[in-house]
């Protein structure tokens, strides 16, 4: 079965080294199969990421999805924070100009 996570990391980041990086958590999870290398792709010049797919393969459906899902984006942060990696959030500046009403 074919699984892909959805991820962004900042715009500071190497998107290659990214790629690398991804695959190389994904693989360390054991029920990843190793004989169908994970794949990732930049698919997104996001407003506050670079936006990733990682594509990987398991052959035990029945043990659950959301668990080795999980288990993977733990790499992942894992992996990120190791290696200086941020995965950013929104961020949103307001500027309040002098003498504009208030609203109140």
């Amino acid at each position: 079965v074919r699984l892909d996570v959805n991820f962004g990391v900042s715009y500071d980041a190497d998107p290659h080294k990214v790629s690398e990086l991804a695959i190389e958590a994904a693989i360390s999870v054991g029920r990843v199969e190793a004989d169908r290398r994970p794949v990732c792709w930049l698919t997104d010049f996001g407003d506050s990421s670079l936006n990733f797919v990682l594509r990987f393969w398991i052959r035990d459906p029945q043990q659950g999805l959301t668990n080795v899902r999980g288990k993977v984006l733990l790499a992942l942060w894992d992996t990120f924070k190791a290696n200086g990696i941020s995965i950013p959030y929104p961020h949103r500046e307001i500027i309040m100009k002098p003498g504009a009403p208030s609203g109140r």
